[in-house]
């Protein structure tokens, strides 16, 4: 069910990365139902149709299919957006590559593989923003984290660190655009029950993986529960937050 009004994003364009499943496609069907247009990135055009049926007003959104390997390619594939479909009002950036190996086996090519979609990419984005006709003046920009950002846990140093890289982009970001009234957030996710969830749990055993449930005070989350944190922080309705990181966690780093 929708919690915001279905008008409440109408005549904003907004690009979503990672759009072809998980929280990317929960977060463009919430704006769709918001009355916002969604550029839909991902790197499967086919999944990307997918996703666009799924929306309401489907003629209106566009497939930019494009694999987020660099800053550079980024930076360039968003501004030929905004060239081509208008000024944004926003984006979220949802795409990423999760990773689960003990340090001892990590190489550069699994800390390039980590790091390009995510933090690459983000800084991308971040540079295209930061020039002129990309993006409305007031415009909102939220990157996907987790809390791997700020917690300990074995197994997970590369993705650890390239969440964080998110956040310190984000803060820094925050200072930078702001003359321009653009805010950049983060949300920093627990365990949501997604494709990437199940491939992280498949293998854990039943008894580890309800351990790992409880320790999210109010259980796994949904997609959903990320696409409302999503749109609040796209939409006016967080006009005076920036430069900061929303857990979206269960309480799990409470716990």
């Amino acid at each position: 069910m929708n919690q915001f009004s279905s008008t409440c994003l109408t005549g904003r364009t907004y690009l979503v990365t990672g759009a072809s499943s998980g929280l990317g496609q929960a977060t463009a069907e919430l704006i769709a139902a918001c009355g916002g247009r969604v550029l839909l990135g991902g790197r499967d055009l086919e999944r990307l149709e997918q996703t666009r049926v799924k929306l309401d007003g489907r003629a209106q959104h566009v497939l930019a299919p494009f694999a987020l390997k660099d800053a550079d390619g980024t930076a360039d594939w968003v501004k030929g957006l905004a060239t081509e479909h208008g000024l944004l009002n926003g984006v979220f950036h949802s795409a990423g590559t999760e990773l689960i190996r003990p340090v001892r086996l990590t190489k550069q090519e699994h800390l390039d593989e980590t790091f390009q979609s995510s933090v690459f990419a983000a800084f991308g984005i971040a540079r295209a923003v930061g020039q002129k006709n990309v993006v409305q003046e007031g415009a909102s920009i939220v990157l996907m984290s987790s809390v791997a950002g700020s917690t300990g846990q074995s197994g997970m140093t590369a993705y650890a660190a390239a969440k964080a890289s998110v956040e310190g982009l984000v803060r820094a970001l925050a200072v930078e655009l702001a003359p321009r009234r653009i805010r950049v957030n983060a949300i920093a996710a627990g365990a949501i029950k997604t494709a990437m969830h199940e491939r992280l749990t498949r293998n854990s055993g039943e008894a580890a993986t309800l351990e790992y449930e409880k320790a999210h005070l109010l259980g796994f989350g949904e997609a959903g529960d990320v696409a409302n944190a999503a749109v609040f922080l796209l939409s006016d309705a967080s006009k005076w937050v920036t430069g900061t990181t929303l857990f979206v966690d269960g309480g799990y780093v409470v716990r």
